[in-house]
C-alpha cells in the first residue's frame, strides 16, 4: 500500500483513450499488467488475451452475456460453484440450452496409483436437467453423455479450481479430459472443439493459480483483492484466443469502436479483443496498482505462499479437531477437509467450520462472529454465495432451503440456526501474511469462547462454566428489600434520555418512551449504530406544558414540539425491525432541525399506532413472540429495561479485574445500557429470575433477559463518542446463553385494559418498592 500511494501521489495518470503524455504512460501501464497477469497464470500472449473487469463477477457475466448459445447448447457445472457461476445459467436457459448441474468425484488413491490422467479417476453424479421453452432436451446432455451435435454447436463445463465453501481443490485434469471427451460414459468418439472449459480461479488463484501451459482451459476468471487484498473492483477474464472470438459482443461503448455514426446504423468495432470486450473507461488507476501487488508475489513465489498458508491450515485444523468439551465430545465439526499429517501444495488454505455446545446443539455463526469481532478477529460467515456446496455440507435438502427462505431466512442474515439446523458456516483462510501468531490467537479464541471447561464447586460437584447461572440461590426464600431507584424516559428512538422522580404509564409502557424516531432518507430507521450523532441529542418532556424540548451542540435554538397537537401529516405505514406502524410527520422546519443536528437528511415521526405488539412468552427458538395484547411504541423488543445496580457493581469488578496487566479501567454505569428502571436492594443477576413485579400498583411480566449487542460499547466523551469492546467482551465471558448476550430483563407493563377501554392511569414513583415473583 505504501508503494501505491507513492506511484499515485507520483506519476498523473490519464484517461488512456487519448494521445496524452498521461494517457499514454497507462496505456504502457496497462499492457504491463496484461503481460503480468497472464505470466502469473503461465499462459502464452501467443494463445490467450488478459480482459481486465470490475471483478471475477463480471468476467463470468461477460462469458454468459457473449457465449454462443444454442437450442442445442448445454451448460453443466459443478454442484460446488459460486452464485457467479449458477447465474450464467441464466443466459443459457434464455436462449434454450439445456443447464445440468453435476457432483464429481476423485479418487486420488489411483490417480497415485497409475500416475497419469484418466477417466477413470472421476466419479460423475447427474443432477435433474433445467431446461425452458420445450420438452426436449439437447442431446449432447442426454445421460450424462457429452457427445456434439454439430460442428457449430458449443457448449460449456464449469468449475472452481478451488471452492470457496469447502476450500476442496479440483482435479484441474478436468480441462482436458472434458476437452477432449474422455470423462466416465462418453462416446470414444467425439469431435474436437465442441466443449469448452471455464475455471472459477478467483477463491484457488490467491495460492495456486492454474497453469495454463499444462491445462489449457478456454476461459479463466480472477479477482485481484483475493490475491492481494488490494484493489476492489478489479478481477480479469484470461481468455483462449480461439474462445475470444466466438463471444457474441453486442452492446458497444466507449473504447469499444472504431469509428460510429450517430444518426445512422453504422458502427465499426476495434480489431483488439480485449478494446472489444472492455467496455467503457477500465479501472485504470487499481491496474497501476497491480504491479506492487505482483512485485511481492514474485518475490515469495507462489509455490512459497502455498507451502506457507497449508502448513497454517494444516496446523490449525489438527488442533481443531482435538479440541473436547468435558464430557470428551468434539467443539469443532470442519467440512471438506480432514487434518492431513504432512502439508502440501493441494492442502487448502481454507477451514470451514461450524461450532457444537456440549449438549450436542449449534453454536450459531453469528454468535462465532460476533465474539470474534470483540476479539479482533475478522471472519466470513453464512454460505459465502456457494449454495450448492452449502446444501451438500449442511445436509440440507430442497425443502430445508425452501422452508428457511420462507422462515424469513435469506444470505448473510441472522438466522444462523433453524429448527435444529445450522443454515450456513464459518470460514477462515489464511494468505501469505498471516502468521503463526495469528493461527494460535485464533486456536486461544476457540478454546476460551466455546470450549467448555470443568470448574469444581465447594461442594465438590464439578460446574460447567459455560453454564449461565440465573439464580444467585434457588433455596433462598428472603425476598431483599428492592427499591425503584431511577426512572429515564427516551422519547426519541436513540437520542438522550432524562431522569425524572415520577411518571406515567400508558398502554405502551412508560408515557411518551420511544414515541418518536428519525428515518433516514433512504427509509431505515436511524439508531445510534449507524448514527453516533444521535447521542448528542438531549430531550426532556414537561408534561405540564405539553411539550417535548429537543438539543443539541449542532444547533442554538431549542426545538418545541407540541404533544397534543393533532398533526394532519399522516404517512404511510413504516416498518421497524418486522413491526408495521402509522405514523405522523412533521414539517419540513422540523425535519431541518433534525438533519443539521445529525448531518444528514432525515425525517422526525411519531408513532400513532402499532399494527402488532408483544406477547409474555417466548416463540420458536426462545425468541420473543408478538401478539395484540399490549400496545408497542418504537422500542426494539419490550417495553421496558430493568436494570439491577447490584448486576452492574458485579459487571464492574469483573471489568476491574480483566483489565489489569496495565490497561486503563474500563468502568460502567446502569445509564450505559439505556434503561427505562433502575433497581437497588437486589442480588446481582437475581433479576434474570423473575416472572413478574409490582411496583405500586403497577405490574409488570418479565420477557426474559436483554440481548446486548456492539451498542453498549458507545460511550460520549467530550463530546465524541468513543468505541471500545467493553463491556460486551467480558460479558461474553460469562453472560452468554444460546447464543444470546444477556443482561439487564424487558418487561411489558399490564395495564389491565384487555384490550378494551384503559383504566385509571398508573403512575411509578422513585424510591417505591419492587416486589418480585418467580413464579
Amino acid at each position: 500500500m505504501a508503494d501505491v500511494v507513492k506511484d499515485l501521489t507520483s506519476n498523473v495518470y490519464g484517461n488512456p483513450h487519448s494521445q496524452s503524455d498521461s494517457s499514454m504512460a497507462v496505456t504502457d501501464q496497462v499492457t504491463a499488467a496484461r503481460h503480468q497477469v497472464l505470466k502469473y497464470f503461465n499462459a502464452s500472449p501467443r494463445d490467450y488475451k488478459c480482459i481486465f473487469t470490475s471483478g471475477a463477477t463480471a468476467a463470468l457475466k461477460l462469458v454468459g452475456e457473449c457465449f454462443p448459445w444454442s437450442r442445442e447448447s448445454c451448460y453443466m457445472y459443478t454442484m460446488e460453484n459460486h452464485n457467479s457461476v449458477l447465474g450464467i445459467r441464466e443466459y443459457a436457459l434464455s436462449k434454450g440450452a439445456t443447464a445440468l448441474a453435476v457432483d464429481i468425484e476423485e479418487d486420488k488413491g489411483l490417480e497415485k496409483k497409475h500416475g497419469s490422467p484418466s477417466s477413470d479417476l472421476f466419479k460423475i453424479s447427474r443432477h435433474s436437467n433445467q431446461r425452458r421453452g420445450g420438452d426436449v432436451l439437447s442431446q449432447n446432455c442426454q445421460n450424462g453423455s457429452l457427445s456434439a451435435v454439430s460442428e457449430n454447436n458449443w457448449n460449456l463445463f464449469a468449475f472452481p479450481s478451488e471452492c470457496n465453501f469447502s476450500g476442496q481443490k479440483f482435479n484441474l485434469n478436468l480441462v482436458k479430459l472434458i476437452k477432449e471427451g474422455n470423462l466416465v460414459g462418453l462416446p470414444s468418439q467425439q469431435q474436437q472443439g465442441q466443449w469448452m472449459v471455464l475455471i472459477d480461479a478467483a477463491k484457488g488463484c490467491a495460492t495456486e493459480p492454474p497453469n495454463l501451459d499444462v491445462y489449457p482451459a478456454d476461459f479463466v476468471v480472477c479477482s485481484f483483492y483475493k490475491i492481494f487484498g488490494y484493489p476492489t473492483g478489479l478481477g480479469a477474464l484470461i481468455v483462449k484466443n480461439e474462445a475470444a472470438s466466438l463471444l457474441n459482443k453486442t452492446y458497444f461503448s466507449g473504447g469499444t469502436v472504431a469509428a460510429s455514426i450517430a444518426d445512422i446504423d453504422f458502427v465499426q468495432k476495434r480489431k483488439s479483443i480485449e478494446q472489444v470486450l472492455e467496455d467503457g473507461t477500465i479501472s485504470f488507476l487499481s491496474i497501476a496498482s497491480l504491479q506492487h501487488g505482483f512485485k511481492i508475489i514474485e518475490m515469495l513465489t507462489t509455490s512459497a505462499i502455498a507451502l506457507h498458508t497449508s502448513s497454517l491450515a494444516t496446523y490449525v485444523r489438527k488442533k481443531m479437531l482435538y479440541m473436547k468439551h468435558r464430557n470428551k465430545k468434539n467443539v469443532c465439526i470442519i467440512y471438506g477437509q480432514e487434518a492431513s499429517k504432512v502439508a502440501d501444495l493441494k492442502t487448502s488454505p481454507t477451514i470451514t467450520f461450524n461450532l457444537k455446545r456440549e449438549d450436542g446443539t449449534w453454536f450459531g455463526y453469528r454468535e462465532v462472529e460476533k465474539l470474534a469481532s470483540l476479539s479482533g478477529i475478522h471472519l466470513r460467515t453464512g454460505c459465502f454465495c456457494n449454495p450448492g456446496a452449502c446444501a451438500k455440507y449442511l445436509g440440507l435438502s430442497h425443502s430445508d432451503l425452501v422452508s428457511n427462505f420462507e422462515a424469513g431466512h435469506v444470505c448473510w442474515d441472522d438466522n444462523d440456526v433453524i429448527k435444529g439446523k445450522p443454515t450456513g458456516a464459518v470460514r477462515i483462510s489464511f494468505g501469505y501474511i498471516s502468521t503463526y501468531q495469528d493461527a494460535e490467537e485464533f486456536l486461544k479464541f476457540l478454546q476460551s469462547s466455546f470450549v467448555s471447561k470443568p470448574i469444581a464447586s465447594s461442594n465438590g460437584h464439578t460446574l460447567s462454566m459455560n453454564t449461565l447461572n440465573l439464580v444467585d440461590n434457588q433455596s433462598q426464600q428472603v425476598v431483599p428489600d428492592v427499591r425503584l431507584k431511577s426512572i429515564i424516559i427516551y422519547p426519541v428512538k436513540s437520542c438522550q434520555g432524562f431522569s425524572v422522580q415520577s411518571w406515567p404509564l400508558a398502554a405502551g409502557g412508560l408515557k411518551y418512551d420511544r414515541e418518536w424516531l428519525l428515518q433516514g432518507s433512504g427509509g431505515e430507521i436511524l439508531t445510534q449504530k449507524k448514527v453516533p450523532e444521535l447521542a448528542s441529542i438531549r430531550t426532556l418532556i414537561n408534561l405540564e406544558l405539553g411539550k417535548l424540548f429537543v438539543e443539541s451542540p449542532k444547533r442554538k435554538d431549542k426545538l418545541q414540539i407540541s404533544l397534543l397537537e393533532n398533526l394532519t401529516h399522516l404517512t404511510a405505514e413504516v416498518d421497524v425491525y418486522g413491526q408495521r406502524y402509522e405514523v405522523e410527520s412533521y414539517d419540513e422546519n422540523v425535519n431541518t432541525w433534525f438533519s443539521e443536528a445529525i448531518g444528514r437528511h432525515c425525517t422526525f415521526m411519531r408513532c400513532s399506532s402499532s399494527k402488532k405488539s408483544l406477547c409474555t412468552s417466548t416463540g420458536q427458538n426462545g425468541r420473543l413472540c408478538r401478539d395484540t395484547r399490549s400496545k408497542l411504541s418504537f422500542v426494539n423488543e419490550g417495553q421496558l429495561l430493568l436494570i439491577s445496580e447490584e448486576s452492574v457493581s458485579d459487571l464492574n469488578s469483573r471489568l476491574s479485574s480483566s483489565n489489569g496487566n496495565g490497561k486503563q479501567h474500563v468502568l460502567v454505569d446502569a445509564m450505559r445500557f439505556r434503561p427505562n428502571i433502575v433497581i437497588s436492594g437486589s442480588t446481582p443477576y437475581r433479576e434474570d429470575n423473575w416472572k413478574r413485579l409490582h411496583i405500586g400498583d403497577a405490574y409488570f411480566t418479565s420477557m426474559g433477559g436483554c440481548n446486548r449487542c456492539q451498542m453498549i460499547n458507545l460511550h460520549q466523551n467530550a463530546g465524541q463518542v468513543i468505541k471500545s469492546k467493553e463491556p460486551l467482551a467480558t460479558l461474553a465471558s460469562y453472560r452468554r446463553e444460546k447464543g444470546k448476550i444477556l443482561f439487564g430483563v424487558l418487561l411489558n407493563y399490564e395495564d389491565g385494559s384487555s384490550g378494551e377501554e384503559t383504566v385509571a392511569e398508573r403512575w411509578l414513583q422513585v424510591g417505591q418498592e419492587v416486589h418480585t415473583s418467580t413464579e
